[in-house]
């Protein structure tokens, strides 16, 4: 409580606050001439433009002014934009940066014209805002053959800091079907469209709600959460992937879906979603779409020449209050993306990509995992976002881990589908690493096994092992001397069929001392081995033993052949016995080969 003059002190001290900090917007003598603004409420986005001619009605230049926004819109706002364009201008997009005016409400922007604005001339402005989850369902909930009805609140005037000469604004609906609209002004309203207007005289800081019930079946579709994962490597390739949650925000389905009338009805779930296009860069490859089951084979893929579109259809239609996850992910060449000048790299790419149409993304998380070895990291980005403290990321052969750049931003819409620039060095040496590491292992493998077939390790020998061992070496030089001690048969064979050819009488007699000379020494070899054998007390001695036996039957029956072919040769015996004692020789040959190779085969 305060007595009476000090009372009126206080309020006469409040009272000239707000005047001197109304009256500092208007020193500069900015005035709203013109405004005319557009309300797109088509989707389930609402996006409001406003062409401003702005006044300068003071007595000096101003180099910037105020953009507005009302306190109710503030928690909605996902995007605002200026440009101007005069005679001797171009259009140019406006820098703003968030400021504040003490005693009003709601959110400001001070912008930075391109140029001084003089006293007495005027600038056309255009001023962008999109606002998100604005338009509210009423009813909340409806069933399947019902359409959504939506409520959106907004304000008749130009919230501004400055007064406005005149001012029309219109308003584009998603449909015809209107159920209520404020009538402010007598407005007019021609199908789709509802023109309010034009108010003159508008003063600062006016509000005037505007509230319009209408019909709007547009996909009310929000992503409630995005994380964009994207993988640089140095050997040519970038992967990129999303996990996405999406949900339907629109009048929650009540009551049950029929899928009976939703195939047969063209109307039925009007407001649901069956399918979405996502575009993606015109370079990207290998483009997989799927979820926690697996793979969803119902989507599409189609290559543009400027961009790959994928059509992205759920398992099911999303109807109100439904949600779905699913994983998109492909890759892209480096070359097109990641620039270098010696060590300094810099990669150019979009921090979020196109989703569907009109998107809205509550949460954005962006994940950079650059190569091993990156440092002295910047980032640059076109919009203020949300830095985590770094991360690492293993993968395969990395051995002290890869950065992880970690970045978040809520709110986001199409205005956003823009670029980041990141720069770091890397040594190019380190892209060696990984190659070395996998010689080296393979050579560590290799030598560990060449060691481990060399050494032995048992603690204490085995006899029984070595005499195996010490066996099992005699018997294969034992198969190898009696398969050769066979070929001098084969190759005697041949020399008694050009005998018969030829009669030549010494070369038979060459062939018989060589196969004697031949086979004499062979078989000192296996008798030799034979008895190393018995030394070890091998069983199989007596086995190469009878193969001895048997051997020196074969041998006879080739010398009983030789004699023949000579008896034939001199005519001491007629073809025809000659064949048929040649035919009885053969066979009891070869039935002596077959017990030798079964000998063998024991051993």
């Amino acid at each position: 409580w305060l007595p009476g003059a000090a009372c009126i002190k206080f309020m006469l001290l409040v009272l000239t606050y707000r005047v001197l900090a109304g009256s500092a917007l208007t020193t500069f003598g900015l005035v709203n001439e013109d405004v005319k603004r557009t309300v797109d409420l088509s989707t389930h986005l609402a996006k409001i433009t406003a062409e401003i001619v702005l006044s300068n009605q003071g007595h000096t230049a101003v180099q910037s002014f105020i953009l507005a926004v009302e306190a109710d819109l503030v928690p909605h706002l996902a995007y605002i934009g200026a440009s101007v364009k005069s005679d001797e201008e171009e259009d140019g997009t406006l820098e703003l940066q968030q400021t504040t005016i003490p005693g009003q409400s709601g959110q400001f922007y001070k912008v930075q014209l391109l140029s001084s604005l003089a006293a007495g001339a005027q600038v056309k402005a255009k001023v962008e805002m999109t606002f998100s989850h604005v338009l509210k369902p009423f009813p909340t909930h409806i069933t399947q053959a019902e359409r959504q009805l939506v409520v959106f609140q907004g304000n008749h005037y130009l919230y501004s800091p400055y007064p406005t000469r005149s001012q029309t604004t219109r308003v584009r609906l998603a449909s015809k079907t209107v159920e209520s609209y404020t009538k402010l002004g007598n407005p007019s309203k021609n199908d789709e469209i509802i023109e309010y207007g034009p108010f003159r005289d508008v003063a600062a800081f006016s509000e005037d709600t505007m509230k319009i019930h209408f019909e709007n079946n547009a996909p009310f579709l929000t992503i409630s959460s995005i994380t964009r994962t994207i993988e640089v490597s140095h050997w040519g390739n970038i992967a990129v992937e999303e996990t996405i949650d999406l949900r339907h925000t629109g009048a929650v389905l009540k009551g049950p879906f029929s899928r009976y009338d939703y195939q047969r009805q063209s109307d039925s779930g009007i407001s649901s979603v069956k399918s979405f296009k996502t575009i993606l860069p015109a370079s990207a490859q290998d483009v997989y779409y799927r979820d926690e089951i697996g793979n969803i084979s119902t989507s599409h893929l189609q290559v543009l020449d400027d961009s790959v579109e994928v059509e992205i259809r759920p398992r099911f239609p999303l109807f109100g209050g439904w949600k779905t996850h699913y994983i998109i992910g492909y890759n892209l060449p480096s070359y097109e993306y990641l620039y270098n000048l010696g060590d300094q790299y810099a990669l150019k790419m979009r921090l979020v990509d196109h989703v569907y149409d009109d998107q809205v993304i509550d949460l954005l998380t962006v994940k950079l995992i650059l190569p091993e070895g990156a440092r002295n990291i910047h980032l640059e980005t076109p919009y203020k976002i949300d830095r985590l403290p770094n991360q690492l990321h293993y993968t395969y052969l990395d051995t002290f881990g890869r950065p992880v750049l970690v970045a978040t931003k809520n709110n986001l819409v199409e205005h956003h589908i823009q670029d980041l620039v990141i720069h770091y060095n890397f040594n190019k040496i380190l892209m060696l690493q990984e190659p070395l590491l996998v010689v080296g292992a393979f050579y560590i493998l290799f030598f560990t096994v060449i060691i481990y077939v060399r050494l032995d390790f048992a603690i204490t020998k085995d006899p029984a092992a070595e005499v195996r061992m010490k066996v099992a070496s005699i018997t294969e030089q034992v198969l190898t001397l009696v398969n050769k001690r066979l070929g001098l048969y084969r190759h005697m064979d041949e020399v008694v069929n050009r005998y018969k050819q030829t009669r030549d009488t010494g070369a038979l007699n060459s062939g018989r001392k060589n196969l004697e000379a031949d086979h004499r020494t062979l078989t000192n070899d296996i008798s030799s081995l034979q008895a190393r054998l018995k030394a070890e007390g091998s069983d199989l001695a007596d086995k190469v033993g009878e193969v001895q036996k048997l051997d020196g039957q074969v041998k006879e029956m080739v010398y009983r052949s030789c004699q023949e072919a000579e008896r034939l040769v001199a005519g001491k015996v007629k073809k025809e016995a000659y064949i048929e004692s040649e035919k009885n020789l053969s066979g009891k040959r070869q039935e002596l080969i077959s017990r030798i190779d079964s000998l063998l085969d024991a051993l």
